[in-house]
């Protein structure tokens, strides 16, 4: 492929990179940036120079291609953390009955009845981070848990179970866990669709 539209700059790091293989974005960003002394800006529009006239081949990283490969990711970090919270929960309403950690159980009690309810409905009903800012997902976090919690009352309230600790308590963890996995299929289809549009 001819050279001569090439800017001098791009032709010393195509000869430096010549022989490189399999080398990642971030550090040929780096080389660049080293080797020509140029700002992160510059060096990624320089290789995106590159790679637009043909020069330079930039392969998406590999996504999951199944949903349990999904779950175990990075970007599924939040659900497990969630997750972990829930159980603590739970079992700190069940065994903890002594201070110190008599505190614990009302600072993780009021999370669970307050915010993780209406947070998973959230994070379900908008998987995409950029539909919502953080303060509106929190504040209707708390909105909705103080929507939801007194209807699962009310549903427990016509069962034999009642409206008790047990119950009220695993029916809130039930619930949090489906609507987090709800949230994580979607967030899980958004991102191969966002991420079927890299180039190959």
């Amino acid at each position: 492929m001819p050279s001569n539209n090439l800017s001098d700059v791009e032709r010393r790091i195509l000869r430096f990179l010549k022989n490189r293989r399999d080398i990642k974005l971030r550090e040929y960003i780096d080389i660049i940036m080293e080797k020509e002394g140029l700002s992160f800006r510059r060096a990624c529009r320089t290789v995106y120079r590159l790679w637009k006239k043909g020069y330079i081949d930039l392969d998406p990283l590999s996504v999951p291609s199944a949903f349990h490969d999904y779950a175990r990711s990075p970007e599924s970090v939040w659900f497990w953390i969630l997750t972990v919270i829930v159980i603590v929960t739970v079992l700190t309403v069940f065994y903890v009955t002594t201070p110190p950690l008599l505190y614990l159980r009302y600072v993780l009690g009021s999370i669970f009845v307050l915010y993780v309810p209406g947070a998973t409905l959230i994070e379900a009903l908008y998987p995409r981070g950029v539909e919502l800012e953080p303060l509106e997902r929190f504040a209707l976090s708390i909105g909705l848990s103080l929507a939801i919690v007194p209807l699962v009352g009310l549903v427990l309230n016509y069962t034999p179970w009642g409206i008790r600790l047990t119950p009220v308590a695993v029916s809130l963890a039930l619930l949090s866990e489906t609507l987090a996995l709800v949230a994580l299929y979607r967030k899980y289809k958004y991102y191969i669709l966002e991420h079927a549009a890299l180039p190959a």
